[in-house]
C-alpha cells in the first residue's frame, strides 16, 4: 500500500494516537467554523466516526425547506417584499409588462436585498444547525462560481445559494446538471446569450476546465461542440427554459462520440472521463485537509466517488475520518479564509454577529466577500490570503470582534454592493470573574481560541498581561485581544 493510500485508512483512536481535544477542534474547524469548548468536548467523547456521522447527518434541502421561517429578512427594505417567497407570489400570474415593471422596482432596492442575503448566510454559518452543510455550501460557491459583481439579482444569487446547500453532499453528477440550469450561472457565464446562430463558448469551457475535468483533458474542438449542445439554455425570470428556436439540433462530435447532443448528453459523456473523480476529489481534499495531495489519494477517492454513483457523502466521510485528516500535515496548517476568520471568531467568542455593513469593508480588504468572488476561478485561498496589506486588517478585525477598535472601513467592492458601515464596536465576549489564577485563565482562553499548544515564550507574555489583575475584566479582555492577534490564530 502506497503512503498516499495509507493516509486514507480510518484513524483509530488508541492505535493511531488519542482522539483528543486538539483533533476534535480540528474536525470542527475544517468541517465547520470552529467549536466552543463544550462542543469540542462532545466531539472528543464521540470519537471521529460517530462525530463525522453526526456532522454529515443534515437534510439535502435548502434552508427555506428546512425551516420556512429561515429566510433572508427583507422587511426593512423600502418598496421590497418582506421575503423572496412574497416576491415570487407578487410576480406570479403577471403579464410580461407587469413583471418587467415590478422587476425594475425591485432592482432599485437590490443592493439592500443582497446585503440581507449575505447577512443571513453569515448568520447561518455562525448559528445554523448544520455547520458542515454551510461549509460545503461555501466550498461549492467558490467552485461553481457566480458573483454579485456581475449578476444583478439578489434573488437569483440567493436561489443559487440554496441550490448549493441542497446539493452540497448529494450526487455530484446531478449537481453539475442542476448548476447548468441555474439562472444566475446561465447569466454569469453568458449562456443566456448562447444561440445556434452565434454560439457562446464560456459555459462549455468552464464546465470542463473548472467544474469537472481540469485543464488538459479536452480540446478546443470539444469546447466548440459542447457550446452548440448548450445553445438555447437560458431562463425566464427564476425558471430555467430551453428555447428550442435557439437550440442547435444538428449532430455534434464530442470526445469522439457523435450525436444530436444537448447539454445533459454532454455532461453524461464528461462523467465517463476518468479525470472527473480524481479532479473533484483533489479539490475537496485540498480545501478540507491539506494542499497538494498525493496523486494516489486523488485517484483512490475518485474511484470511490465513481463506484458510489457520484454520491459525495462516502468520500466526505472517508476524508474526515482518515489518518491523513488528523496528521501533522493537516492540523493547524491551513490559513483561515476571511469568512472562516470572522465566523469562527464570532463563534469562539460567543458574541453576536455584527451587522454585515460593519464587516463588509474588512471582508473586502481581506479579499473575500460572500456572493462576490473575484472571477470565475473563485478565491485562490491558501497563502494568497496573507500579504502585507491583508495581515493588519485581519488582526484589527479580530480585535474589533473582541470588543475593541472600530470597524474596518473602505473597500470599493463593499461600498458598491453593500454601502457604508457604521462604526460601533461589538461588546466583546462576556468575561466571568471567578477568582481563577493567571495560569488557568491563559490556558482556558488559549484552549478556546487557538485550540493547540503555543510557544512557552508567548504563553509567558500572556501571563504578564494579566498577572496581578486576574479579577479585572479589562485585563482579561486585553489578553483575549493579544491571543486573537497572534499568528497562530490565523491558522486552523
Amino acid at each position: 500500500m502506497s503512503r498516499g493510500v495509507a493516509q486514507l485508512r480510518p484513524f483509530e483512536p488508541g492505535r493511531d494516537g488519542d482522539f483528543d481535544t486538539v483533533k476534535a477542534a480540528h474536525l470542527l474547524n475544517r468541517a465547520g467554523f470552529g467549536g466552543t469548548p463544550e462542543e469540542v468536548a462532545q466531539v472528543a467523547a464521540c470519537g471521529p466516526r460517530r462525530a463525522v456521522e453526526q456532522l454529515l447527518d443534515f437534510p439535502d434541502a435548502p434552508a427555506e425547506e428546512q425551516s420556512p421561517t429561515d429566510v433572508p429578512d427583507l422587511s426593512s427594505i423600502e418598496g421590497y417584499p418582506r421575503t423572496f417567497a412574497e416576491r415570487r407570489r407578487l410576480l406570479a400570474g403577471k403579464t410580461p409588462e407587469e413583471r418587467q415593471a415590478l422587476q425594475q422596482k425591485f432592482q432599485m432596492a437590490n443592493r439592500e436585498a443582497l446585503q440581507a442575503v449575505v447577512g443571513w448566510w453569515l448568520g447561518r454559518m455562525v448559528r445554523g444547525p448544520w455547520p458542515l452543510q454551510e461549509k460545503l455550501t461555501l466550498f461549492w460557491h467558490g467552485h461553481f462560481t457566480t458573483s454579485a459583481r456581475d449578476e444583478r439579482s439578489a434573488f437569483l444569487m440567493w436561489q443559487q445559494n440554496e441550490l448549493l446547500r441542497r446539493q452540497s453532499a448529494g450526487n455530484f453528477k446531478q449537481f453539475v446538471k442542476s448548476i447548468s440550469r441555474d439562472p444566475a450561472m446561465l447569466d454569469y457565464l453568458n449562456n443566456s446569450q448562447n444561440r445556434k446562430a452565434s454560439p457562446n463558448e464560456n459555459y462549455a469551457r468552464e464546465l470542463m476546465e473548472l467544474f469537472t475535468l481540469g485543464i488538459g483533458n479536452y480540446t478546443e474542438r470539444d469546447i466548440k461542440e459542447a457550446a452548440r449542445a448548450f445553445t438555447g439554455w437560458t431562463h425566464d425570470g427564476e425558471q430555467f427554459v430551453c428555447r428550442r428556436s435557439d437550440h442547435d439540433t444538428g449532430e455534434k462530435t464530442f470526445f469522439g462520440r457523435t450525436g444530436t447532443f444537448d447539454g445533459d448528453d454532454i455532461i453524461d459523456i464528461i462523467f465517463q472521463h476518468p479525470a472527473v473523480g480524481p479532479y473533484i476529489c483533489g479539490k475537496l481534499w485540498s480545501h478540507f485537509v491539506y494542499e497538494d495531495p498525493e496523486p494516489e489519494i486523488c485517484q483512490e477517492l475518485g474511484r470511490m466517488l465513481r463506484e458510489a454513483g457520484w454520491d459525495l457523502r462516502p468520500v466526505l466521510f472517508t476524508m474526515f475520518t482518515c489518518r491523513g485528516f488528523y496528521s501533522d500535515r493537516a492540523i493547524g496548517t491551513q490559513i483561515k479564509s476571511p469568512i472562516q476568520l470572522i465566523v469562527g471568531t464570532t463563534r469562539l467568542l460567543e458574541v453576536p454577529m455584527p451587522p454585515v455593513r460593519q464587516l463588509a469593508g474588512a471582508l473586502d480588504q481581506m479579499g473575500q466577500i460572500p456572493l462576490a468572488p473575484p472571477n470565475v476561478k473563485g478565491w485562490p485561498g491558501g497563502r494568497a490570503w496573507i500579504n502585507t496589506s491583508t495581515l493588519l486588517v485581519r488582526y484589527n478585525t479580530c480585535v474589533f470582534l473582541a470588543g475593541q477598535g472600530e470597524a474596518i472601513r473602505g473597500g470599493r467592492v463593499a461600498r458598491r454592493l453593500m454601502g457604508r458601515g457604521r462604526d460601533a464596536s461589538p461588546d466583546g465576549p462576556r468575561v466571568k470573574l471567578q477568582g481563577a489564577s493567571a495560569e488557568d485563565l491563559v490556558d482556558e482562553w488559549v484552549s478556546r481560541l487557538i485550540q493547540r499548544p503555543i510557544d512557552p515564550e508567548k504563553r509567558r507574555i500572556l501571563l504578564e498581561c494579566i498577572s496581578g489583575r486576574e479579577n479585572e475584566e479589562h485585563a482579561i479582555r486585553s489578553m483575549i485581544q493579544l491571543i486573537v492577534s497572534m499568528p497562530e490564530y490565523q491558522l486552523c
